[in-house]
């Protein structure tokens, strides 16, 4: 029995010692089959073939919303540690360090990017340290409270044109309040302390906004739209502002209709003897220098009269012969009784004493194609008829009445015209503010045109322009001009007033004057310096800002201002001031 017993325990005992070692050994082989599949050298390569991928993943642009009150770019800062560490760690570490380093701006792989990490982290955290600020710009909060403007009433857009809810309520007043604070403001330090605080006021509401609107495609439809709305009113506002600049040119100012009501009636007052001014014969005379100005503008006759006597070295033998219509007769030739020049000769005739120009021409006086009367005024056009209107003079230099002259004017009856009707100054220079091509005024798709005119030909001014009327006598180039107005009649070849006409009238009959004689830009912004209008024999204010009218342009006005005698009683009960 006792034997039995002794071999009962060693069956258990060696049932115990496999039930101890089996799972021992069983361990064992799987250990070593996991060594031999994912041996560490392999593990090595997985892990570099990790850290060379190029395919690195970008984060999609988030909106952030920006910080209130702080004086940098806001910088997440990454030490070189961290990055490493994330790449022993596991796979998924090292793409979230490569999405780091692609955050920060790197386009390379990720192993050129370990390499350049220490200058990029370096640049940051000299940034983030406060050694070196980036300049910032000085009107970021203006133009950030001016988008919150817009993208508010962007949001009132969505709620019902009835709705008086607390949102819409709140938004109207946000909006209130950041335009208040704005106000005029152009940079930063133009806010008042308030204008952060408002600020976050309003971010939140847009927030909460944002919240409630969430779809963004409409919000790009009703911005769009604002957009739009916007650009409409911008062009309206500029026509409307060119309308009304049109229209006071063309207005004629209250102070200058009473200096002519005055004028007239003390015309009228007058017997007929006394009305008439002195040294009429002298206006026949050719040894003297005879100048035309075509004007129903009293004011600007004055100051051409008394620049041009002013100027001239033998006033005693200058000869100013004015043409205006019936209706200003009266008032100009008064004002001349009233001012006259002490030595010179003024001479005043109406339109309307030209019998023949009425009988002959009055058809193609009438008929012009231009909406504008003043440029559609029979006065404008009557330069076409010089020769019939002074037949007894050989030369004349013609000035328009928006015109200060400067310098002695005699050396232009010394122009040699070479067998040329005109002399004028050329404007096809590109960088001077009076350049015209010869396709801006005339139209040379029409093969009228093409045919006779070079497009590459130079345009010249009116203004200030002397005159060979005997030699326009013998080439009858009115009867040109003519011919001209009859076929653009029939068809649009022309653009509005008298130079596409003379353009086309004079077309190799110019002979070119110095630039110093005519200088132009005075009527408009042209940028004329102030060196270049003293060294002119002639200044004009060509364009719709005349020196007489409210809109002229101040750092202009002096030129023509020291030659109006705003100290005659008429003057000063008018209201007309410098």
């Amino acid at each position: 029995m006792k034997q039995g017993l002794k071999c009962q325990r060693i069956l258990i005992l060696f049932l115990l010692s496999i039930s101890v070692l089996a799972p021992i050994v069983f361990f064992s082989k799987k250990l070593s089959d996991i060594t031999t599949s994912f041996g560490h050298k392999e593990f090595v390569e997985d892990l570099s073939s990790l850290k060379y991928r190029t395919d690195t993943l970008k984060l999609n642009a988030i909106q952030q919303d920006t910080g209130e009150g702080l004086k940098g770019p806001t910088h997440v800062v990454y030490k070189d540690e961290n990055i490493i560490n994330s790449v022993v760690s596991g796979g998924a570490k090292v793409d979230f360090g490569a999405r780091l380093l692609d955050r920060n701006g790197t386009n390379q792989d990720s192993s050129h990017s370990f390499k350049q990490k220490g200058k990029v982290n370096e640049t940051i955290l000299k940034e983030s340290n406060g050694r070196s600020h980036p300049r910032r710009v000085t009107d970021e909060k203006v133009r950030e409270m001016k988008d919150q403007v817009i993208r508010a009433k962007a949001y009132l857009n969505f709620a019902p044109a009835s709705s008086n809810s607390h949102l819409v309520k709140e938004l109207r007043l946000r909006i209130k309040e950041i335009e208040r604070v704005v106000g005029e403001a152009t940079k930063d330090s133009d806010l008042s302390r308030s204008a952060l605080q408002k600020m976050k006021s309003m971010e939140a509401v847009l927030a909460k906004a944002g919240r409630i609107y969430p779809d963004c495609y409409s919000m790009a439809i009703k911005l769009r739209a604002m957009t739009y709305n916007a650009e409409e009113q911008v062009r309206t506002q500029k026509n409307q502002a060119s309308y009304l600049v049109q229209l006071a040119a063309r207005t004629t100012p209250k102070g200058l209709h009473c200096l002519s009501m005055r004028l007239t009636a003390d015309y009228f007052a007058l017997q007929p003897e006394k009305r008439v001014l002195p040294n009429q014969q002298r206006g026949h005379d050719t040894k003297l220098y005879h100048f035309a100005v075509f004007s129903d503008n009293v004011l600007a006759c004055s100051v051409v009269a008394n620049s041009t006597i002013s100027a001239s070295l033998d006033p005693e033998k200058v000869v100013i012969h004015v043409v205006t219509d019936a209706l200003n007769l009266p008032a100009i030739t008064m004002w001349f009784l009233l001012n006259p020049p002490m030595q010179s000769t003024i001479e005043v005739k109406s339109i309307d004493d030209f019998e023949w120009l009425s009988s002959k021409y009055g058809s193609a006086l009438r008929n012009q194609n231009s909406q504008d009367p003043r440029y559609s005024s029979q006065l404008n056009y009557l330069r076409f008829y010089l020769p019939e209107v002074f037949p007894a003079l050989d030369k004349i230099v013609l000035l328009d009445h928006d015109v200060v002259v400067q310098r002695d004017l005699k050396a232009l009856w010394s122009v040699g015209m070479k067998g040329k009707v005109i002399g004028a100054v050329q404007t096809c220079r590109e960088s001077e503010p009076s350049f015209h091509r010869m396709d801006m005024l005339l139209n040379f798709s029409d093969p009228f045109i093409a045919k006779r005119f070079s497009i590459k030909a130079c345009t010249w001014a009116f203004g200030m322009n002397v005159f060979d009327l005997r030699e326009w006598r013998l080439q009858n180039l009115t009867a040109l001009y003519h011919q001209y107005l009859e076929v653009d009649k029939k068809k649009h070849l022309f653009t509005g007033g008298s130079l596409p006409l003379g353009l086309v009238t004079f077309y190799n009959q110019m002979v070119v004057l110095d630039r110093r004689w005519h200088v132009l830009g005075l009527g408009y912004e042209s940028g004329v310096g102030r060196g270049e209008i003293e060294r002119a024999a002639v200044i004009h204010y060509d364009g719709t800002m005349k020196p007489w009218l409210e809109i002229g342009i101040m750092k202009y006005k002096s030129y023509w201002n020291k030659h109006v005698k705003y100290d005659h009683p008429y003057m000063q009960q008018c209201n007309i001031h410098e």
